[in-house]
């Protein structure tokens, strides 16, 4: 089977009846048996695959056991997202995925096959993608039976996205390619599309992710011509092609080889509106019956770091993987962080315990508030200093004064590699400079 063939292979017909199943997650019985001793989850690595608007995002996961439990990892290039809440009612297995509120539910469908849906509870309506898998995958796609015909899209690209309705945004492509496997990203003003993974057929580019919260497929054509080693002999230099997100989204995006594409500076993207200099919030902590301010007696003196999250955004995520640690070398220094989550729940009760989660599994030591709804415009209301909120995250930079020295807008995650350095570089040169003041 060639890799195209593979990759497009047709998922429907997929039973959609699990939600159920989803809602019964405290069954006690062993994740990895069905009704009747039926195997579902078996050790070893599995294909999976997403089925959305007539397309196929496919990824990797890999099934263990340890200590008697069930483990399940899902694989994006180099990144890792280890899953370990995992139960089972009926012939349903539920696979929780990470802090998100969604899951994977999945029954047996064979030997070493899985059928079932991605489901997502946060949505304002029922959010349901069919999914099936089968063990024994080596990679998203059979290696090409011949390695020369394929074109190569390694390198830096200046690259516009067009939605449905005309808009466009610019973005930075960044590939890496290794033969016919490439991994790589999208830069944009609000974030990275995280880490990609797929790899070239014949002048055809195809890349996808899931993290439990977005599944994402690029694909895209060159205008490479030729055949054999021709396509390696002349790179491609253009790209046109679609991206696919989830259930319903998509875009159209071309590209253009340039090693010194650049997107707009984050730091100026926005700022505070005319006369203002500092933010005056208060809202009310995770923790019932608490509040928090940058007023408060806690951070007087100090520079603090205010970052507008919410825990169903990837990129906020990565943002919290560094900065969750890094508070906790240097707190000391005279630093604070104040995460200000904007969720997909007005009950603030619902949205303390979602942030709580977060905070435990991430081991978070800074305070966490819940400061309003997951929608740009409810976070520009909640804080109504700011000109404007552009993205999750923004992270914005008060110093000892409490004034606003500082608003980033987006944060490049480690799957930008050399972006990702430049991001945490700056951020503690911006620290430093405050602190010294």
């Amino acid at each position: 089977m060639n890799a195209r063939s593979f990759f497009i292979k047709s998922t429907t017909g997929l039973s959609l009846l699990l939600g159920a199943a989803a809602c019964q997650s405290n069954s006690s019985s062993s994740a990895t048996e069905a009704a009747g001793g039926a195997p579902q989850l078996t050790a070893g690595t599995w294909r999976g695959a997403l089925s959305a608007q007539g397309q196929e995002i496919p990824f990797l996961f890999d099934v263990a056991q340890e200590n008697g439990k069930t483990t399940v990892t899902l694989r994006n290039g180099e990144e890792r997202l280890k899953l370990n809440e995992i139960t089972s009612a009926g012939d349903s297995t539920t696979i929780r995925l990470g802090v998100f509120d969604a899951a994977l539910v999945v029954r047996a469908d064979g030997e070493g096959k899985l059928k079932g849906a991605w489901v997502k509870y946060d949505g304002k309506e029922p959010y349901r993608v069919p999914f099936t898998a089968e063990k024994g995958a080596t990679g998203l796609v059979d290696e090409p039976s011949s390695p020369e015909t394929f074109a190569s899209f390694d390198g830096t690209w200046r690259v516009t996205f067009k939605d449905e309705e005309g808009k466009t945004y610019p973005a930075v492509g960044v590939f890496k390619q290794d033969g016919y496997k490439v991994t790589g990203t999208f830069l944009t003003t609000t974030g990275d599309y995280r880490y990609l993974d797929g790899y070239a057929s014949g002048r055809t580019l195809s890349l996808s992710t899931f993290d439990g919260s977005h599944g994402f497929l690029f694909t895209g054509t060159t205008d490479t011509a030729g055949t054999g080693d021709n396509y390696l002999k002349k790179p491609a230099t253009h790209i046109k092609g679609d991206f696919y997100s989830g259930k319903s989204g998509h875009e159209t995006w071309t590209a253009v080889k340039d090693p010194n594409a650049k997107l707009p500076n984050a730091n100026t993207l926005t700022g505070m509106k005319p006369g203002q200099r500092r933010l005056d919030f208060k809202f009310p902590s995770i923790y019932e019956g608490g509040s928090i301010s940058p007023t408060d007696p806690k951070y007087k003196g100090k520079v603090v770091v205010v970052q507008i999250l919410g825990s169903w955004c990837p990129n906020c995520m990565d943002e919290t993987n560094f900065l969750a640690p890094w508070y906790e070398k240097n707190k000391g220094r005279g630093v604070e962080i104040i995460g200000l989550g904007f969720e997909r729940t007005p009950d603030q009760a619902l949205a303390s315990q979602k942030l709580l989660k977060m905070k435990q599994r991430m081991n978070v030591g800074y305070d966490l508030a819940v400061a309003g709804m997951a929608d740009k415009d409810s976070a520009s209301k909640s804080l109504p200093q700011l000109a404007q909120v552009l993205a999750f995250p923004t992270t914005i930079f008060l110093d000892k004064k409490g004034e606003v020295r500082k608003i980033h807008t987006g944060f490049s995650g480690p799957g930008t590699g050399k972006y990702y350095e430049q991001e945490i570089a700056e951020f503690n040169q911006t620290i430093d400079q405050l602190l010294k003041e």
